[in-house]
């Protein structure tokens, strides 16, 4: 028969299982103190700083230039007008040629200038011989006065004859010449080396008639002029800086100029200024300035727009820096640099012009400063950076 479970053994069940489940609670307990025990000792460990590229300032000797633009002028140009009335009778050369100097371009119906010129030079031989007439009277009524063998009103009627026959020659020798040069006005010749516009007039035309008339135009182009304005602000300084060094105006006169096109690379043609007006145009605040420039090969022609630039100075140890290395804001243009203790830092620089990809400092910056150049979104003034020094390649002069 089964043997019936007694209260004391479900007691001795009841007290087994409790004691389980304080066991239980005891190691879980346990557990949880261990688990809270490891938070309590895991900190916080702040990141690195960010790595930033640094490079010194590039040192090397730089030309500071005066740079505007302007225009090419002819540095002669003359219209080629008809002195003297009378029909074209020839062209004597070829459309947009180039003459020298004395060649014949027209011919002005000389025939009648020659044939003036042939009568006046008649009437002043004509006036000679009067002269040489009057002149032996004279002697021959000076002398029978000596003797008294005629009357003093005899020589002085003599006398009077001499003076009007030698103003006459005086008189024709005039008139010859006035033909002569009105004969020289039928050929017109080129005054200068230059090229020679298309005719304005044809062959067989009457010119001259009323007023003088234009035939064609002639330009020399070699040498040529480049004209261009430098602004009050520059100016002042090119005035300051003349007076520091000792230089005269008329040595600033003789300062080179470089100038190029706007197809061109770099300024190719050099010549030197020769000319800075006495005053500044109030209206526009500058300077009108001009330069001259060899022009053999007749690259440069009048009306071009044109670059230019004239150096002014050198400075032997520019800092330059990557453009990209600079900032700009509200204050104006910054730079980023590492401190001694890799903490960043901004400095205010004074910035000259572009060469080369690579950035003028004027002012602001030390030779031995580590500028940022790559990272700068990671750079932040006040806080450390992990600085990696490169070197910026030292590009050369700009030829430009």
């Amino acid at each position: 028969m089964k043997a019936s479970r007694s209260p004391a053994r479900f007691r001795a069940y009841g007290a087994a299982a409790q004691r389980g489940a304080a066991a239980c609670r005891a190691a879980f307990a346990i557990a949880a103190m261990g688990i809270l025990s490891a938070c309590e000792k895991n900190t916080f460990v702040p990141p690195p700083p960010p790595k930033v590229e640094v490079a010194a300032p590039v040192q090397r000797p730089f030309t500071r230039y005066l740079e505007a633009t302007g225009n090419t002028a002819a540095f002669k140009n003359v219209d080629l007008v008809a002195r003297v009335q009378g029909f074209l009778q020839s062209i004597n050369y070829r459309d947009g040629a180039f003459v020298k100097e004395g060649t014949s371009l027209f011919t002005i119906e000389p025939e009648t200038y020659k044939l003036k010129l042939e009568q006046a030079q008649a009437a002043e031989t004509g006036a000679q011989a009067s002269l040489k007439q009057a002149e032996a009277d004279f002697k021959r009524q000076q002398e029978l006065v000596q003797r008294q063998a005629v009357s003093q009103a005899t020589l002085d009627t003599s006398t009077a004859n001499r003076d009007n026959a030698q103003a006459n020659l005086l008189q024709a020798q005039v008139n010859t010449k006035i033909a002569a040069v009105n004969y020289g006005y039928t050929n017109v010749t080129a005054p200068f080396d230059g090229v020679v516009s298309a005719h304005l007039v044809s062959i067989g035309e009457l010119v001259g008639a009323s007023s003088p008339t234009q035939l064609a135009t002639i330009v020399a182009l070699d040498p040529i002029y480049v004209n261009f304005n430098v602004n009050e602000q520059d100016v002042l300084r090119i005035r300051e800086e003349a007076r520091r060094r000792g230089i005269t105006p008329d040595d600033l006169r003789q300062l080179p100029v470089e100038v190029g096109l706007q197809t061109e690379t770099g300024f190719p043609h050099k010549g030197k200024l020769d000319y800075a007006a006495a005053t500044l145009n109030q209206s526009t605040g500058t300077l009108p300035v001009r330069g001259v420039l060899p022009n053999a090969d007749r690259a440069l022609l009048p009306g071009f727009f044109v670059r230019v630039r004239v150096p002014l100075d050198q400075v032997q140890n520019a800092l330059f820096v990557p453009d990209v290395a600079l900032g700009a804001d509200q204050a104006g243009r910054y730079v980023l640099v590492v401190n001694g203790e890799n903490v960043v830092e901004q400095r205010r620089v004074r910035i000259g012009p572009l060469d080369n990809g690579l950035r003028v400092i004027e002012e602001g910056l030390k030779a031995n400063d580590r500028v940022i150049t790559t990272g700068l979104l990671r750079a932040i003034p006040g806080q450390k950076v992990d600085p990696q020094l490169k070197t910026v390649e030292a590009q050369p002069a700009s030829a430009k």
